[in-house]
């Protein structure tokens, strides 16, 4: 069987693997050009984030050791102030728990390697004009290609979607944009910050973001509003940076070269469906469910994809069928996620240095280490329950740890046997 995969990206390159194991003669079109020959600034960003569901994929084609030397694990939030004061939050129970910073670059040009390895074949600078689905023609610049079997991995903007005839496609943007910056490593090679940790900078209507690499830096992604007394059209960045995040201003060198060269970027969720045309096409990833990128679950979510439709096709002769449950099956999935990760959003840039909101984390974390209790996060980034109950469940237990917790401030002020007793029953 002959597939062919438009876009090349992490979960095109992933899929034509598990296509490869199973036999199928995998091409890959990317209208981009070879990622691996790019320098570290040409190559598109937002540090990654691999967690449970993405390594359950990655261990499926045993790649998840090679994958894992190419990580920082984090093991919490580090939250700073205005006064450069900060506080950790710990992600999991344990530090078996961890979230495993990644660089896009890095990890996509390793599974394009595996995949040529692999026998299959990519060719880059090849952008897709139009599709058409019932002859199963695929027009580019240079050439017509005949496919039989089409995989949209083209991203959000995917023109396989655009050609497809879908009941719906909406496109929602998020009203925020965004601008990475580097924090290199200090003269010693050493991490200017707590490596292990995810670095935040609340402050309501924006925030601040550093994820580690490999080398000792740190990625800074900045969110500003698209509209308000905040955008990147009229900020000075400087004076910014200085009141704003004054312990991280201090570790940028050369802010305003990299706030002039760095460009912004948009970001969206997007919803549609089905994610299939009977037997002749089907979408994944961001192609079918492009979320923003606050839960850390955008890949995760589409490795997540690959695992889900392969086993579909093992467990049935057609295409058609496994197209079609796959898109019924996944399609709720990805709207709770897409949704959380919004909700996600607005924790970060708004509640994370609320008192009753620490002290609810605190609570949560506890009940973590100390009973079966998953909190919404525990169960999205460390359990593989579907998107869809992990939403539900959470929604359950905010409800009753907000009722519980309205008059209280402090730890002390918990009865954690009674607390204990209740949320095993949730």
């Amino acid at each position: 069987m002959k597939a062919v995969i438009i876009g090349g990206g992490l979960v095109g390159s992933l899929w034509s693997l598990f296509l490869k194991k199973e036999g199928w003669d995998v091409i890959i079109y990317e209208k981009r050009g070879d990622i691996r020959k790019l320098s570290a600034d040409e190559g598109r960003s937002i540090n990654l984030v691999v967690t449970l569901r993405g390594i359950a994929a990655l261990k499926r084609l045993n790649l998840w050791d090679k994958v894992r030397e190419i990580t920082v694990p984090v093991y919490g939030r580090m939250m700073h102030d205005p006064k450069g004061n900060t506080v950790y939050q710990p992600y999991g129970r344990d530090q078996t728990e961890c979230n495993y910073s990644v660089s896009r670059k890095d990890l996509n040009a390793l599974l394009l390697n595996v995949a040529e390895e692999a026998g299959v074949e990519i060719h880059f600078n090849k952008e897709l004009l139009s599709y058409d689905y019932e002859l199963g023609l695929l027009k580019f610049k240079d050439e017509e290609v005949k496919a039989p079997v089409v995989f949209g991995t083209d991203g959000a903007g995917s023109r396989v979607r655009k050609s497809l005839p879908l009941e719906h496609d909406e496109t929602f943007p998020l009203g925020a944009s965004y601008k990475e910056l580097l924090m290199p490593a200090l003269k010693s090679g050493q991490y200017a910050m707590e490596k292990n940790a995810l670095h935040i900078w609340p402050r309501g209507e924006f925030m601040l973001m550093g994820l580690p690499n490999l080398d000792g830096s740190f990625t800074m992604t900045l969110y500003l509003p698209d509209q308000g007394s905040v955008t990147f059209q009229d900020v000075d960045v400087e004076f910014f940076f200085k009141e704003e995040f004054p312990d991280a201003y201090e570790l940028i060198p050369e802010l305003q070269d990299q706030w002039l060269q760095h460009p912004v970027g948009k970001l969206a969720t997007v919803k549609c469906a089905p994610w299939n045309y009977k037997d002749k096409c089907v979408l994944m990833g961001d192609a079918a469910h492009a979320i923003v990128p606050f839960f850390g679950q955008g890949m995760n979510c589409g490795f997540e994809d690959c695992l889900s439709l392969i086993d579909l096709l093992k467990k049935h002769s057609s295409l058609k069928k496994a197209f079609e449950l796959y898109s019924l099956e996944r399609k709720p999935n990805a709207d709770a996620i897409a949704d959380m990760a919004i909700e996600n959003f607005i924790e970060m840039k708004e509640k994370v240095g609320d008192p009753h909101f620490l002290l609810k984390k605190q609570v949560e974390n506890r009940l973590e280490r100390e009973t079966s209790y998953r909190s919404r996060y525990g169960m999205v980034m460390y359990t593989l329950m579907p998107y869809k109950e992990a939403q539900e469940q959470g929604k359950k237990q905010d409800l009753f740890l907000e009722k519980y917790l309205q008059d209280k401030t402090s730890l002390e002020d918990v009865d954690w046997n009674f607390l204990k007793e209740k949320v095993q029953n949730l």
